[in-house]
């Protein structure tokens, strides 16, 4: 099969193939194996400080001369009124208990402990880094932070969920669009968090690409030769993929988050916005129904500032019912080989259904 496209091009790979930026997930190190590998390796950075930023991209590319990207979550953050501190607190309050239920004990900080990131500081971050390629979600970059990059020659690539924000990204200078699937794992991609477009990833894919001339990735539900293949028919040029690595030897999770994922089932997989205050694909829990349920939920980021110590206490103890795992849509048996490796025995697949079709 001949990979070389204009993604290919753009991004100065090999193969048109992007590892997902996967926030907790994906490591520096899993971001070099899949450059290392002839694709593109994508180093999430989701809203962590400016100086973090910076030091993890000076760590990336001490590892691998190839080019990998940089992903930044564009989130709104929200005013602190009384009202938010009276929701949050509420919040705070009903998960203390239900952990305590549960025996973890946590203690929750205070709303006004947290230092929020705001991504401009990050956007200067990355041009002092001479960062090449800055992948974004959330929403679509200012006119003041996109002319800056494109000055510095970042390429951008920016995440949709509906075909208005598709256009949007192209009208304002993304040079890549990657179409963020029903299927996908993680947080959903779309600008306005309590507006989740429900189209289903392939039926969105083609339309987007009747719609744009940018060049397309695509991203979810990719697993295999097969809806990989898919993909590329419906007209994407690029291909995301995330939860093929969430297993992985460079992925953070660990082996009890792993053994629950091996057994998830179908109907495990939802969307919740428990853990973060933003709607993400994962596997359910009794946090996620008991938080749901009782509606306790603020804003992002807070709720997922709120939720942080909760998670590392139940990692420590090793709690697969108080730390979130997300996935897609399409369970699969997950890897536990290197990322490299996944990677080559992918396209090998690939190339050989090209051969066979």
């Amino acid at each position: 099969m001949n990979w070389t496209n204009d993604i290919t091009r753009l991004l100065n790979v090999t193969y048109p193939i992007i590892q997902a930026p996967m926030f907790g997930v994906s490591t520096p190190e899993m971001a070099v194996a899949a450059s290392n590998a002839g694709c593109l390796g994508s180093l999430a950075l989701a809203d962590l400080p400016a100086d973090k930023c910076a030091q993890l991209i000076r760590a990336t590319r001490q590892l691998t001369t190839k080019p990998f990207a940089a992903n930044i979550f564009l989130n709104e953050i929200p005013e602190i009124t009384d009202e938010l501190k009276r929701r949050y607190n509420a919040a705070r309050l009903f998960i203390e208990q239900l952990a305590h239920e549960h025996r973890l004990e946590v203690v929750l900080p205070e709303i006004d402990s947290f230092k929020i990131t705001d991504y401009h500081d990050q956007v200067d971050a990355l041009i002092e880094a001479r960062c090449p390629i800055v992948s974004f979600t959330f929403g679509n970059l200012d006119t003041k932070s996109i002319e800056k990059l494109k000055a510095a020659g970042t390429l951008l690539m920016g995440t949709c969920t509906s075909v208005a924000e598709a256009m949007e990204l192209e009208q304002t200078g993304s040079d890549i669009i990657c179409v963020q699937g029903w299927e996908a794992g993680g947080h959903r991609g779309s600008f306005i968090p309590e507006n989740i477009p429900q189209i289903g990833g392939f039926s969105l894919l083609a339309q987007v690409y009747d719609s744009v001339k940018t060049p397309v990735v695509y991203a979810g539900g990719i697993y295999n030769a097969t809806t990989l293949s898919a993909a590329r028919k419906l007209g994407a040029q690029g291909f995301q993929i995330g939860s093929i690595f969430i297993a992985s030897k460079e992925s953070q999770l660990q082996e009890f988050e792993i053994k629950r994922l091996m057994s998830a089932r179908e109907e495990d997989i939802i969307l919740t916005k428990s853990f973060s205050g933003r709607y993400a694909r994962g596997i359910k829990n009794i946090f996620t129904e008991a938080v749901e349920n009782a509606s306790q939920i603020v804003p992002y980021p807070y709720q997922n500032k709120l939720t942080g110590e909760l998670r590392k206490a139940a990692k420590a103890n090793k709690n697969a019912d108080f730390v979130n795992i997300w996935a897609g849509q399409s369970l699969h048996p997950f890897s536990e080989a290197s990322t490299g490796v996944i990677l080559k025995e992918l396209i090998a697949a690939v190339n050989q259904l090209a051969v066979d079709s």
